[in-house]
């Protein structure tokens, strides 16, 4: 099994060749650039996923985009050749394994995840082994190697009623964000032994600078991402994972709503919604109006272009590693259409 650092050098490697390929880049407009994207997509029988998180520009060229339950689900049933991941590493793993027929691409190999990197996968098997009799639930946030020693993969969308799917008396571990095992923890009335990872984006937002927000926009709610922290989740109108807080902001009849998930959010907000107003709730080391995630956003138009012409970066995942994985992604696949989730 790789080492998180040996996993890290391997991305980075591959990220300098990929780097070397985007400097070689033919002059194109913005629109050339999109429609070649788009032309090279239909040649190669390609389909471009994209998460919510990625720029707006890169969001519009996709075929499909979601959040981490919807991109595992649409990469398990594409019938597309190659899966061109727009996202951060552990998305494309996710697809590689679930697809270990089709040819995975990811614009970026450096566009790693914080959460990911919390839980290095050695220190985590040492972890579940020190506690045995546990079922081991992980965050889709992981890598492959972390999901190896997992029981059942859960995302933001599914973790709540898949933690409840297990028995009433059974030993739990849930890794690796802790703000969100606290929060199911909170819902569910169990008491899983909880990883001490985090989601560095989510994790810095202010309550105090939701606060001011709310002040100045009496009528806004507040729309919260349950990797937050407990007293931001509090404030909280509606906790949800992305696909949940865009299907509530839609559908309520609030005008106005204080957004405390990765602004890149906004953009579908915004499209889905253009009468109302999506305001970022901003960090708390920052006077920037916004929080991103720095990862998704190396993701870029023009990298998109560069993996989809010379199709590299491909994801790869050591074969007994993806052997272990593929069963809690699946298991997870399995409860979520159980539950019509």
């Amino acid at each position: 099994m790789l080492t998180t650092e040996q996993n890290k050098a391997t991305r980075q490697c591959a990220s300098c060749a990929a780097d070397s390929i985007q400097r070689e880049l033919p002059e194109l407009s913005r629109d050339e650039m999109k429609a070649e994207i788009r032309r090279l997509a239909k040649e190669k029988n390609a389909v471009i996923m994209a998460h919510y998180y990625v720029s707006g520009e890169v969001q519009d060229l996709a075929d499909f985009i979601g959040d981490s339950l919807a991109l595992a689900q649409q990469a398990a049933k594409t019938d597309a050749e190659i899966i061109v991941l727009c996202g951060v590493h552990f998305m494309g793993e996710t697809a590689a394994i679930l697809c270990p027929d089709k040819k995975v691409l990811v614009p970026d190999e450096k566009a790693t995840c914080s959460l990911a990197e919390s839980c290095p996968a050695d220190e985590f098997a040492a972890f579940v082994k020190a506690h045995p009799g546990h079922t081991v639930v992980s965050y889709v946030n992981t890598t492959a190697a972390t999901k190896a020693v997992t029981d059942v993969v859960v995302t933001s969308s599914n973790a709540r009623q898949i933690v409840e799917s297990l028995p009433a008396d059974a030993k739990i571990i849930f890794g690796p964000d802790q703000n969100l095992g606290n929060y199911i923890n909170s819902l569910t009335g169990r008491n899983m032994l909880l990883w001490n990872g985090a989601c560095h984006v989510h994790a810095r937002f202010s309550v105090e600078k939701i606060i001011e927000l709310k002040a100045q926009h009496p009528e806004a709610k507040v729309l919260v991402h349950p990797e937050c922290k407990g007293p931001v989740v509090k404030l909280a109108d509606k906790v949800g994972s992305t696909a949940a807080l865009l299907k509530f902001a839609i559908a309520d009849e609030a005008k106005e709503f204080i957004v405390a998930t990765e602004s890149g959010i906004l953009h579908e907000m915004q499209k889905s919604a253009p009468q109302k107003v999506f305001i970022p709730a901003p960090p708390d080391d920052s006077t920037c109006a916004c929080n991103e995630c720095e990862y998704m956003k190396m993701v870029t138009l023009e990298k998109v272009y560069a993996c989809l012409r010379d199709e590299q970066p491909v994801v790869t995942v050591d074969k007994a590693i993806a052997a272990k994985a593929i069963r809690p992604i699946e298991r997870m696949l399995d409860i979520s259409a159980k539950l019509g989730l």
